[in-house]
């Protein structure tokens, strides 16, 4: 069965393809597309909404079951900052780089127990019937004090779990606790329900 993963991240497609493909899955994505996605302005409240304004933009384009996620870390001490922000916490032009540097210096002398944190994934499914869904995984951790590790990206190199620093973890095994990996964990089970 053909699936269509609307997201323009390159990190997260590999980590959505990488769970969905042994499901079964023939997984589609811009790369399939012979024009971009179009930009979804991410106008939503919750992780949840922003999740179906794009998955709804990649129907749109391909009128397959599309899959969207909308994903951000929520620290605690910075009343669940940057949220869902995230991806543009350090303004216009945010790198992952700029997001960290700017996520440490908020939490500049802010011990270590108090530096909690969750990251938070949700995936939509829309199907070509209007039917619908979202479901949600997170991993709680905490913000280190220095990037570490070479994997993952965005905040992994900050984010440390029960398992370990996200960017020191095999994909294997960030998959096994990731807010993503929970995720979709979810969406499978879901997924049973509609098809």
């Amino acid at each position: 069965m053909q699936i269509f993963i609307a997201t323009k991240n390159h990190n997260k497609l590999k980590e959505l393809e990488r769970i969905l493909t042994p499901m079964g899955f023939e997984v589609l994505s811009e790369n399939n597309l012979s024009e971009p996605l179009p930009e979804v302005e991410e106008t939503g409240t919750t992780y949840e909404e922003n999740a179906l304004l794009k998955a709804y933009s990649g129907f749109k384009v391909t009128g397959l079951i599309t899959v969207a996620d909308d994903s951000g870390l929520s620290v605690d001490i910075l009343d669940g900052a940057p949220g869902l922000y995230s991806a543009r916490y350090s303004g216009e032009g945010a790198t992952y780089s700029s997001n960290n540097e700017k996520l440490l210096a908020a939490l500049k002398d802010v011990p270590r127990e108090k530096r909690t944190a969750t990251f938070v994934s949700a995936i939509a499914c829309v199907f070509p019937d209007g039917r619908e869904f979202t479901v949600r995984g997170e991993c709680k951790g905490y913000v280190a004090e220095k990037c570490s590790g070479n994997g993952g990206f965005g905040y992994d190199p900050l984010f440390v779990c029960e398992a370990g620093c996200y960017a020191e973890l095999t994909p294997e095994e960030k998959d096994r606790v990731s807010h993503r990996g929970n995720a979709l964990r979810a969406f499978k089970e879901e997924l049973k329900k509609y098809i």
